[in-house]
């Protein structure tokens, strides 16, 4: 079973792919055609590809190249102009034989889990006997929630949705690590790993025994914006001031981002900003901001700003914005993905805050930008943190229509996200009171209720 992310596919000659088994390229197998390519990332880094010799140039819909001919290896088989396509089957006039893999003979040794922030590093030494695995699943549950061990034939898919407090993620073999990102703070979360063997309806876990578990608790911080372009500009809003080019959303080798470039053919000139939704960081201590860029050819550098009087919607160049480029780390050339490290924000925290960055070339030159990953976190100030909370109860928690809060007086509620918006403002009465959430898309949110003597509470609510 081979995965293919169509991502990875660009629009123009080359076009290339490699077939790897456990990490690594089987030999002949990093294949393309309309020229060769020299591979940047992925199993055949550093490879050259080998030219299959034939093209596929506006074939029929239903037709692809294939790999045809008559034998039992390898070597008995062309690549040929497109044929009628087989999609889910082997190709035509192929079968294949052989025998199905056993269970996987131990578990992995050394599993072990290191919170990094918001994140948990998980790393093992591959398991070893008589039956290697194919790969492993692992699964990661949070404290309430039991671990569902996988069952033969039945493969789980991954799924980063933690929303019913089970994640999932499948390894190959040779790989010994993982990572879970963009974690609830203060929160344990412990890890399964299953080695199997196969694939499909013929996939063989290994449960016996003692399956090794790995636990780490996060740091106590919260997510308060998050964004890796994976739709679009996400919640990133450009706003152009010069020049036609503008940044758009992008990806390459499995990464997304948002990338800024000014030539078109020839250079000209853009001033061109990406600017962050409004931020109420007032709730908010121990607050940074990080980041990953990759840049490449001569031109002027990205800049960092951030901006406290901003309204959300008009040039930028009509309000203040402080630079603070300097306090971050930034790529060089060649496209190298380099993180900024964290930049504190705490000095300038604000109950309304932007962060932007703005992107200019000349008509002389002009470099291109790539941005992604853009994390701002922080820490609950205290006395409104939830461990602290014990005058505010809201239930079910998660909960999908609607949520009931508990006040000990009147008071006004306010639902406010992560980026730090009011999203919904809801007078309430001593007792139990039940709001509406059907207008909220899934996700973690703040509930803070302001009672009339000045007091203020805060407990987190999570939409699904």
């Amino acid at each position: 079973i081979y995965t293919w992310m169509p991502a990875s596919i660009q629009n123009g000659a080359p076009d290339g792919l490699s077939l790897s088994y456990q990490g690594t390229v089987i030999s002949g197998q990093f294949l393309s055609y309309e020229g060769t390519l020299t591979a940047t990332d992925g199993p055949a880094v550093g490879l050259t590809s080998t030219d299959m010799g034939v093209t596929e140039d506006s074939a029929p819909v239903g037709e692809s190249l294939q790999l045809l001919g008559v034998g039992t290896s390898y070597e008995d088989f062309a690549w040929q102009m497109p044929a009628a396509s087989t999609q889910g089957n082997v190709n035509n006039s192929q079968s294949f034989g052989g025998s199905l893999d056993p269970e996987p003979t131990n578990y992995p040794t050394a599993f072990n889990a290191i919170a990094n922030e918001l994140s948990i590093n998980l790393s093992w030494t591959d398991a070893i006997g008589a039956q290697l695995p194919r790969a492993y699943l692992i699964q990661g549950v949070k404290p309430g929630v039991t671990a569902t061990a996988p069952v033969d034939g039945v493969p789980v898919a991954e799924d980063l949705d933690w929303s019913d407090g089970i994640a999932t993620i499948n390894v190959n073999y040779g790989v010994e690590a993982a990572v879970f990102s963009t974690l609830l703070g203060s929160m344990e979360y412990s890890f399964y790993i299953y080695p199997y063997t196969n694939a499909g309806a013929n996939i063989d876990y290994k449960t016996d025994g003692t399956v090794p578990v790995a636990t780490a608790t996060t740091v106590n911080a919260t997510v308060i914006s998050f964004e890796d372009f994976a739709t679009g500009l996400g919640v990133w809003i450009p706003y152009n001031v010069l020049g036609e080019q503008v940044w758009i959303g992008s990806s390459y080798g499995g990464i997304t981002f948002a990338k800024m470039s000014g030539y078109a053919g020839v250079a000209f000139a853009n001033e061109d900003w990406l600017i962050s939704p409004q931020m109420d960081l007032d709730l908010y201590e121990d607050i940074n901001f990080s980041f990953s860029t990759a840049a490449n050819y001569s031109g002027p550098a990205l800049q960092l700003y951030y901006s406290q009087d901003y309204d959300g919607a008009g040039d930028p160049n009509d309000f203040t914005w402080i630079e603070i480029t300097d306090q971050a780390d930034w790529s060089g050339l060649s496209f190298l993905w380099v993180e900024s490290g964290d930049v504190s924000l705490d000095a300038y925290a604000s109950s309304s805050f932007y962060l932007a960055y703005k992107f200019t070339s000349t008509d002389i030159e002009s470099a291109t930008w790539e941005v992604t990953n853009c994390l701002v976190m922080g820490v609950l100030k205290t006395g409104i943190q939830q461990n602290d909370v014990v005058d505010l109860v809201v239930y079910p928690n998660p909960a999908s229509n609607q949520v009931t809060v508990l006040a000990d007086e009147d008071a006004q509620v306010m639902i406010i996200n992560l980026m730090g918006q009011t999203v919904k403002t809801v007078p309430v009465v001593k007792g139990a009171n039940p709001i509406a959430l059907t207008d909220l898309t899934n996700g973690m949110y703040l509930v803070k209720i302001d009672y009339k003597n000045g007091t203020t509470a805060v407990n987190r609510l999570m939409v699904k």
